[in-house]
């Protein structure tokens, strides 16, 4: 008879300004999963939409990711589009994944995670750049930037389910959200085609409500 053996525990980066940050914010996010039926430290899906300048954060209660909450972005750089190259003050689209390795509970912006870009697609395009993130202080050179309040919470969020066994929290980052006639909007847009790669993980997970697995192929992002 074969034993199981447990399973390493995760190491998450930690400091005193993220521990009072997660103390500071329990209560909220106790509430928020009460309401949603999730339970504590469940895994999550965290989805941007530059044009609307929102990010949804989604949790797994079961049979299906259900919303835990919308926050507003304070500040994105660029334009809609992708991140081409270092220095082009573009904040990222694309598919993304944060393992705890990426967490900054010392951030100069507060807290902030790094999205983990470049990834395959952009290392298969040649695209440059690095230390790209989702943080506070409401400032913003190729990043997305919360309030404190706000990032406080997805940061406690993101480190509570990463400490739970989630290897990583995928991160979904869309120009807007695919609806009908977006292509007709932007028939004559350059990144028309990329657009159409993203919306397929887009509906994916509309149709689903779980989280589509994503990969690259042919410099190509394919959902499934």
């Amino acid at each position: 008879m074969m034993l199981s053996m447990p399973l390493p525990a995760i190491e998450i980066p930690t400091s005193a300004r993220a521990a009072f940050a997660a103390q500071s914010v329990q209560p909220t996010l106790e509430a928020m999963r009460d309401q949603a039926q999730v339970r504590p430290g469940a895994p999550l899906l965290v989805r941007i939409f530059k044009s609307e300048e929102e990010l949804e954060i989604w949790a797994d209660a079961g049979t299906r990711y259900v919303l835990l909450r919308t926050y507003p972005i304070c500040m994105y750089s660029g334009a809609l589009g992708p991140k081409i190259r270092q220095g082009d003050g573009q904040a990222p689209e694309g598919f993304y994944a944060v393992s705890a390795q990426l967490l900054n509970p010392s951030s100069r912006f507060h807290l902030s995670f790094n999205l983990g870009y470049p990834n395959a697609f952009d290392r298969a395009h040649e695209r440059t750049g690095d230390f790209l993130m989702v943080h506070g202080n409401c400032v913003s050179i190729g990043c997305y930037a919360m309030g404190d309040v706000a990032i406080e919470e997805i940061y406690t969020l993101l480190a509570q389910a990463l400490a739970a066994g989630q290897a990583q929290v995928p991160v979904h980052a869309f120009p807007f959200r695919f609806r009908d006639g977006w292509r007709e909007a932007h028939a004559d847009n350059e990144w028309l085609d990329f657009w159409s790669q993203l919306e397929a993980g887009y509906q994916a997970f509309e149709k689903t409500h779980r989280p589509p697995k994503i990969s690259v192929k042919d410099g190509r992002y394919v959902a499934r």
